[in-house]
């Protein structure tokens, strides 16, 4: 069965809350966000419908928490599909949404806007003038940075079709610039082909290790330092998944592959920054390591 096809407006359960209080009051015209907090109209609502730019609609009953919801044609339906696993774009209080895969949460939201803080990590690569490769494209918000940064060229390879539909109707996710190029595909098996020192800079913001084990391998890596220029930036995004529940340190083990990859590397943030090192110093690195390359 093929998926509704969703539209805007998009509403969440606190604007269905506010237009219907309007109704209720019999408020000519209120200001609302229909775009999840990108823009505002204005709004008429009347005693069976509401109308604004993009039309009339009827009033959104019934509506959940930490959903998104679009317009289907004749109602309006939650942003979500199911693809091996649920994925639904979740609104924030920040305004640009989140997505989860079967309730896990894939961005940080709380103590900063998935979106800010996609901006303060694309800024470590300082994209300008680069052509960078964007790993895990998600909703697109590192590539919305390295485009607004003078990027000249983004490639972002995302393997999931839900996710690249979810970006298409969240208004916050990028489109309609000549220097993305979006790929549908997995970059763990991608990157074999692509050619060597062909990027200046790469983000890699993968799923959690349990999950894609192949985009966090000594393989893929030795790939990330083959690709990139020689004093090329990367940001490894990492976050500390199994600290608690197994001590693992996934930074820190990060950080050590990179190394033997050709990085010189260091712990920033919730990630790992690091740099392509020399051609020589990756062998005299493995050299001195006593331990074999993990796979």
């Amino acid at each position: 069965m093929e998926p509704v096809s969703l539209n805007p407006p998009l509403v969440t359960l606190a604007v269905a809350e506010r237009l219907i209080v309007a109704q209720d009051r019999a408020e000519p015209r209120i200001t609302v966000s229909l775009d999840l907090g990108k823009s505002t109209v204005i709004v008429e609502p009347g005693p069976e419908q509401w109308s604004c730019p993009l039309g009339a609609f009827p009033y959104p009953f019934g509506l959940k928490e930490r959903t998104v919801y679009a317009w289907s044609g004749s109602g309006f339906e939650a942003v979500s599909r199911f693809d091996g696993g649920l994925y639904k774009l979740v609104p924030t209080d920040w305004g640009p949404p989140t997505f989860e895969i079967d309730g896990i949460k894939m961005l940080p939201t709380a103590r900063i806007s998935p979106f800010e803080d996609a901006e303060d990590k694309v800024a470590m690569i300082r994209p300008r003038g680069k052509r960078v490769l964007d790993c895990c494209a998600g909703l697109g918000y590192f590539a919305h940075w390295c485009l607004i940064e003078g990027a000249v060229e983004v490639v972002s390879y995302e393997k999931s079709d839900a996710v690249i539909w979810l970006r298409s109707i969240n208004p916050w996710s990028p489109r309609g610039d000549s220097r993305l190029k979006l790929i549908q595909g997995d970059i763990s098996e991608r990157i074999a082909a692509l050619p060597d020192k062909s990027f200046d800079a790469i983000l890699h913001d993968p799923p959690r290790f349990g999950t894609a084990g192949e985009l966090y391998s000594q393989v893929f890596y030795n790939h990330l330092a083959r690709v990139l220029v020689r004093d090329g930036l990367l940001f490894h995004y990492t976050g500390t998944p199994n600290k608690i529940t197994s001590g693992r340190d996934v930074p820190r083990e990060v950080r050590r592959r990179l190394e033997l990859a050709g990085f010189q590397a260091e712990i920033s943030g919730d990630g790992v920054l690091a740099r392509r090192a020399p051609a020589g110093a990756a062998a005299a690195r493995r050299s001195r390591d006593p331990r074999r390359a993990p796979r």
